[in-house]
């Protein structure tokens, strides 16, 4: 495989994008020591912030969506193309880039067409069943597709087309070591506790923050229920007032960086179902139930959770669905059958493709993973 690349991640703004360029990224620096990697994306803080916090380089440029705007606006958003086209050139040849990955969110498509006009190797990666609309364009133009799902839309697996699965970020070290859950919440946790996850992403979900604690509120038995809630910023204060008022055993915050170390001691977990979040439940095996943001561009959230649910893998709540009396009962449901569970554990565990990241980096590096056998990298 080639070395000392110089490997462009083009994309990002929210987590479902981010993540899978920082996996590949994590995999790409184990390979190869000395790759230069550069992220483009948006200047928004989430996407700065969490790059700056995995310690990959940033660039930001001029673009803004087109999809759901006025007629103004998208000629407006039209006109900036050719701006971030050319902004996109620049920092390609600046870079010495060899390779653009586009990871979705509409800044990465000035970066991979800039990247096909200058023949350098172009690739996208779609996370969900459904693609973005950016995504839909950027096949017709980039050499290299990777798909999360084999029913991705309009993608079909062929000699271009690769089926790899979601890539899935490694725990997160800084200088001062691994960032873990806090242990003082660790160690209140009992061994015979049912810890619930609840999570609505990266951005929180109001939908699933008022439901749940809705059906917190309706159940009887609490005192081996344990709750690790990330609420998003604007509930935060809110949501840890409630489970305070009702003595309820819980670590509520923001957001967690930590969410992979979570997820391994959750029994259930609750939660939008982003592309991200899905994979890392398959890989994982965690029963779930999961209510799809029905607002996501073309509802892919829903088609994601249908590949799981047709499957027996979740529990799918429609978002017009969602009550404290539906979600109390699916819980409960799940919270004293043990055997569902279990079942829904090994169906998620089935459907992992935990190489996803191994496998693009392998890609971008030189190899051919087409003759990889049940996608395991070399």
């Amino acid at each position: 495989m080639s070395k000392n690349k110089h490997v462009i991640i083009a994309g990002g703004k929210t987590g479902g994008h981010l993540f899978p360029g920082i996996a590949v990224a994590q995999a790409l620096k184990e390979k190869d020591p000395a790759i230069k990697i550069l992220f483009v994306g948006t200047s928004a803080p989430f996407e700065t912030q969490t790059l700056a916090r995995y310690g990959f380089a940033h660039k930001s440029i001029v673009s803004r969506p087109i999809k759901g705007k006025n007629i103004f606006a998208k000629a407006w958003s039209a006109a900036l193309v050719g701006i971030s086209l050319i902004q996109a050139l620049g920092i390609i040849i600046a870079f010495r880039a060899d390779f653009i990955l586009g990871v979705g969110g509409f800044s990465s498509f000035a970066l991979v067409l800039a990247g096909r006009i200058l023949f350098r190797d172009t690739a996208i990666h779609e996370q969900n069943a459904f693609p973005g609309m950016t995504n839909r364009m950027l096949s017709k133009i980039a050499r290299t597709r990777f798909i999360s799902f084999k029913e991705t839309k309009g993608m079909p697996e062929n000699d271009s087309t690769f089926l790899v699965g979601n890539p899935i970020r490694r725990p997160l070290s800084t200088a001062q070591g691994n960032i873990t859950t806090d242990e003082n919440v660790l160690n209140r946790i009992n061994a015979d506790d049912f810890l619930v996850l609840v999570t609505g992403g990266s951005q929180g979900a109001a939908a699933i923050n008022g439901a749940f604690t809705d059906a917190v509120a309706m159940m009887e038995d609490t005192h081996r229920l344990f709750i690790i809630h990330q609420t998003g910023k604007n509930a935060e204060a809110q949501i840890q007032q409630f489970y305070a008022a009702g003595d309820i055993r819980h670590k509520a915050a923001a957001f967690f960086y930590d969410m992979p170390a979570i997820q391994d001691r959750a029994d259930l977990v609750i939660s939008r179902a982003g592309a991200g979040t899905v994979s890392e439940l398959c890989i994982k095996g965690k029963p779930a139930i999961l209510v799809p943001y029905p607002h996501a561009a073309d509802d892919h959230q829903t088609a994601n959770a249908k590949c799981l649910a047709d499957q027996g893998a979740c529990v799918m709540i429609a978002d017009k669905d969602l009550t404290g009396e539906t979600l109390s009962a699916a819980i409960e449901n799940l919270r004293h059958n043990t055997k569902k569970r279990s079942a829904m554990a090994d169906i998620m565990t089935s459907l992992a493709m935990p190489h996803g990241a191994d496998l693009i980096a392998d890609r971008i590096l030189g190899a051919d993973i087409s003759k990889k056998e049940d996608n395991v990298p070399a």
